[in-house]
């Protein structure tokens, strides 16, 4: 007797409202749902495969994340399945190209030559190299006085780059880049300048083809906003500035 009143209460809760093709579909999903469930109780774990996996981590990036309990995993599982591919997308093997590695006891040299010699340059260090039977390029001799945070001659006993930055800290702002990965799995650079002095973090926009000009542009609407009131010195790695901002 109760389960037949239970069962003309749900048909008349589920019968209510007007019929249309929204409520049709509605209530299919409910019924499929509801299979679904059924289903699980008798059945183990699924085996899934790869495109299973990356179908439902392409729709997890869609489907609200209050929504994620129609799947039959957990969210952590869908995240991680994300992270597996963004990770499996830029894992390539990469040949090693270029020169050999510097000796560290030729570094060693040079960089004992610049400290006793502040007035030697890249030239005058290669001839001395030279003279004791080792050959070496004024670039390589560049590339390791930059690397022990050496200064070109004669301005080795001047202020460090770190005692600079904090002089001058209020003044500079630092610029770059960083990549975020869509759903379909489609990289997008966004750009970003943080204060050096407050260390204040300045989000611009994203784009798929990084340029001079799309950065001259955020900076554009930087100046507008008069965020850019006092600046007077930008650090970029990599990053392109149109010839109009430098």
């Amino acid at each position: 007797m109760l389960f037949a009143l239970l069962y003309a209460v749900l048909r008349r809760v589920i019968g209510s409202g007007d019929p249309s093709a929204d409520r049709e579909v509605e209530i299919e999903v409910v019924v499929l749902r509801h299979q679904v469930k059924v289903l699980s109780r008798k059945v183990g774990r699924p085996k899934l495969r790869r495109i299973d996996k990356a179908f439902l981590a392409a729709c997890s990036r869609v489907v609200p994340r209050h929504r994620w309990g129609s799947f039959i995993v957990a969210p952590s599982t869908l995240l991680r399945w994300h992270r597996e591919l963004v990770r499996r997308k830029w894992a390539y093997k990469q040949k090693r190209l270029g020169r050999p590695p510097i000796d560290p006891a030729l570094s060693a040299l040079i960089c004992r030559m610049a400290r006793e010699n502040p007035r030697w340059g890249y030239m005058r260090i290669k001839g001395e190299c030279r003279k004791l039977g080792v050959s070496v390029a004024a670039t390589t001799v560049k590339k390791v006085l930059r690397a022990a945070g050496l200064e070109p001659a004669p301005r080795r006993a001047g202020p460090s780059w770190t005692e600079f930055l904090r002089s001058q800290a209020e003044a500079v702002w630092a610029g770059d880049f960083f990549s975020i990965e869509t759903a379909f799995l489609r990289t997008l650079y966004v750009l970003f300048f943080i204060e050096v002095g407050s260390r204040r973090l300045h989000f611009t926009s994203s784009t798929r083809n990084p340029s001079g000009e799309f950065v001259a542009q955020q900076a554009r609407n930087l100046a507008m906003d008069g965020e850019l009131e006092g600046v007077a010195l930008l650090v970029r790695d990599r990053l392109q500035v149109h010839p109009g901002l430098r």
